[in-house]
């Protein structure tokens, strides 16, 4: 099947990579291999792993916005976009260093594979034959498992190609790699359009029937990363569902609609208006956690899911999908204990995730849009995040 024809987390502390994947070296290179002030992409040595391996951080820069991406997770470190005055500012949080994205990071701007969001008891059965995946959550198994696709090494090659930079990123994940069947071979586009828009386009085919569902798992904050509380952002979602969760945050099933609950944000409102008003979900969550059924539904091209605007900055970011879901999460589980790359600490509710996806826990739940890939048929998923200021 093609995801986008219809057919059809977190905790505190991502674990630490297996033995032998640890950080030798991690500080960033001084030189680059290119200018970075153009339109050409730019790589830099960010670290070394322990067996050798070595990291690199790529800049892309376009249309007012630049973009720093890591090979490790194809993880986004950093983006760059102006404010109403022109001054810009990194609005994506992350680490300056190689060893803190390998020892603890919470999936800051990783690349998300092979399942986004959570498995109940990280088991499902498909054919016929039970799975059982890595448990990184509690009782669940989340993002991938204990070691997904943000903490592994991607091929990575540039390209410019009619006023568009951006890098393509493969890796071939073998079969049975987390407990998940079958050889998928996986290629992600991240683009910086001439306007300045950040799109990823992501495909994938396999050798054996399996489950997908890939993501990307960018923290911001449209005041400044490290700026602070993103409770006066103003979010409007083109949702009047969500999928509701029980106390491990695997949803029940339903699809509840929004009206008269703290996720309705049908029409723009504050953010931490929503988190501190007293409702169960928001308990189980110590905040937003949730999955929201787009009122589009799965869409063969991009089409507008969400409008995020900072009022002090004048930032807006909207953005469109073909997913039939996006995950608003709002930071509940950042601690004070990360520091980020402006060199101050991360608290609970300085930043939030938007994550365009298929349903949490589709593989067991039959009423939810199906993520079953099979031998013959592409996975295709697309999703653009434009900027702007007001």
């Amino acid at each position: 099947m093609t995801f986008t024809t219809g057919t059809s987390r977190r905790t505190v502390l991502a674990a630490t990579a297996a033995a032998g994947v640890a950080v030798a070296a991690s500080a960033p290179a001084a030189h680059a291999s290119a200018s970075s002030s153009g339109r050409t992409p730019s790589k830099e040595l960010f670290g070394t792993l322990a067996d050798g391996t070595k990291v690199h951080r790529w800049t892309l820069a376009n249309g007012g916005t630049r973009l720093k991406v890591l090979s490790w997770g194809g993880v986004v470190q950093s983006l760059e976009t102006p404010d109403r005055r022109g001054r810009t500012t990194n609005v994506a949080l992350g680490f300056d260093n190689l060893a803190d994205y390998v020892a603890k990071s919470p999936y800051f701007g990783g690349l998300i594979g092979r399942y986004g969001n959570r498995i109940a008891e990280g088991r499902f059965t498909l054919d016929g034959a039970t799975h059982q995946l890595p448990l990184n959550d509690g009782p669940n198994s989340l993002h991938g498992g204990d070691k997904g696709f943000d903490k592994r090494v991607w091929q990575v090659e540039p390209f410019t190609e009619r006023g568009d930079v951006g890098l393509v990123l493969t890796r071939t994940s073998p079969d049975g790699e987390a407990g998940y069947p079958g050889a998928l071979a996986v290629r992600v586009v991240y683009t910086l359009t001439s306007r300045g828009e950040w799109r990823i386009d992501y495909t994938a085919t396999t050798d054996r029937a399996t489950v997908l569902n890939l993501t990307s798992h960018a923290y911001f904050n449209l005041a400044g990363e490290g700026s602070g509380s993103i409770d006066g952002h103003l979010l409007e979602l083109a949702a009047a569902r969500y999928t509701p969760v029980g106390a491990t945050l695997i949803p029940t099933g339903e699809l509840a609609p929004v009206a008269r609950t703290p996720f309705d944000f049908r029409r723009s409102r504050a953010i931490g208006e929503a988190v501190r008003t007293p409702h169960q979900q928001i308990g189980y969550g110590q905040g937003i956690d949730h999955n929201y059924v787009l009122d589009k539904g799965i869409t063969a091209r991009p089409e507008y899911a969400l409008t995020v605007t900072e009022p002090g900055s004048g930032r807006v970011m909207k953005m469109y999908t073909t997913e039939p879901g996006m995950q608003v999460y709002t930071g509940n589980f950042l601690d004070g204990t990360l520091t980020g790359t402006s060199g101050r600490v991360y608290r609970q509710g300085d930043a939030f995730c938007l994550e365009s996806q298929h349903f949490p826990d589709s593989p067991n739940q039959p009423s939810f849009p199906s993520t079953v890939l099979r031998p013959g048929d592409t996975y295709r998923s697309t999703t653009v995040h434009s900027f702007s200021t007001r």
